[in-house]
């Protein structure tokens, strides 16, 4: 493993509000950047009372001004919700703002209800048009002659990293095929991580972007200084995914000391397979935790993910992960 990083929800905690959650996205990301994380990845979701990074080159941007080094991008922009266009103006502005610290993940998915894909599309198209919107999209990134009659100003002779984001086979497939890096999103949908990753490796194609299989993995972290208090913590983030699940988005709740009692038994066991790829507990906890599930899947990169209701919680639980996590990959 070569790297690790931290995604970012920009969770809105009940009690709260988005301008508190993006200045805590903020305080989060200068924290991360000191304690070793390579990236910082925001992503896209559209009317969740609980999400406030639906902006999410906006708030790209805003996180880039705060930092220095770190790589900031997007994890990702669910790309049928965008002309391809835009998206590479988008992201090219970002990239000339900040050269050579700007990442590109694509997704497929709406980011949202179907509601309110259309009211993001407008109108939706029958077809899946994913594999020539992100053919499109790199054509606007690479160098173009002054012939060209559509270019990304700024956005052409950019270069601007791009990613495939999936949690099905067919990322896997489509990131092989083009030879592009691959970030499994296991954090929330473990179930094909295992084929998906094969797949990938088996069928990658090198590229003028990539010459080997790059893959990320990205799991779920709630660290505290003892077990107990850890678990207690990781209670908002489980009962705001039951409740999502059972069509109820909402802030991001408050921790409860016995979820059990908050949330039937069939959804909590579904919930607690969901976030099945993750580690929780003290250091010494998540240290065995984070290195089983290296050591198993062999990622390139661990992404890592985590909503806290309290800030300063939330920045410690990954302080103490990027320790953990600076020792593993030293070790490998």
């Amino acid at each position: 493993m070569h790297h690790f990083s931290l995604l970012d929800l920009a969770p809105v905690p009940e009690g709260s509000d988005a301008a508190q959650a993006i200045a805590n996205t903020v305080a989060l990301a200068k924290a991360a950047e000191a304690a070793g994380y390579h990236r910082y990845w925001l992503a896209e979701h559209h009317n969740m009372p609980g999400i406030a990074s639906a902006a999410t080159a906006v708030l790209i941007g805003h996180v880039a001004a705060q930092t220095k080094t770190m790589r900031i991008g997007a994890g990702g922009i669910m790309l049928p919700n965008h002309a391809p266009l835009m998206v590479a103006e988008q992201f090219g502005t970002l990239e000339t703002l900040y050269p050579g610290r700007i990442d590109l993940g694509l997704g497929r998915a709406p980011g949202t209800d179907m509601a309110t894909a259309r009211a993001l599309r407008r109108h939706m198209a029958p077809d899946d048009a994913f594999p020539q919107d992100v053919q499109e999209l790199l054509s606007y990134f690479g160098d173009a002659s002054d012939t060209t009659r559509v270019r990304a100003i700024p956005g052409v002779g950019t270069h601007v990293p791009v990613w495939i984001l999936g949690s099905s086979l067919f990322g896997a497939q489509l990131a092989a095929y083009l030879g592009l890096p691959y970030a499994f999103a296991s954090h929330f949908a473990p179930a094909m991580l295992a084929q998906a990753l094969e797949t990938y490796r088996s069928t990658f194609r090198p590229s003028q972007w990539l010459q080997q299989p790059y893959a990320m993995v990205a799991a779920g972290v709630c660290a505290a200084d003892t077990d107990a208090e850890a678990q207690h913590l990781r209670s908002s983030q489980m009962l705001a995914f039951a409740r999502l699940r059972t069509g109820m988005p909402g802030k991001l709740p408050r921790p409860v000391d016995d979820i059990s009692a908050e949330v039937p038994a069939q959804v909590l066991a579904q919930v607690e397979q969901a976030l099945s790829c993750s580690a929780t507990g003290s250091a010494a906890s998540i240290h065995g935790q984070l290195r089983t599930l290296i050591d198993t899947y062999q990622p390139d990169e661990l992404m890592i993910t985590g909503m806290i209701h309290d800030p300063a919680a939330r920045i410690h639980s990954f302080e103490i992960a990027a320790g953990v996590l600076s020792d593993l990959v030293k070790t490998r």
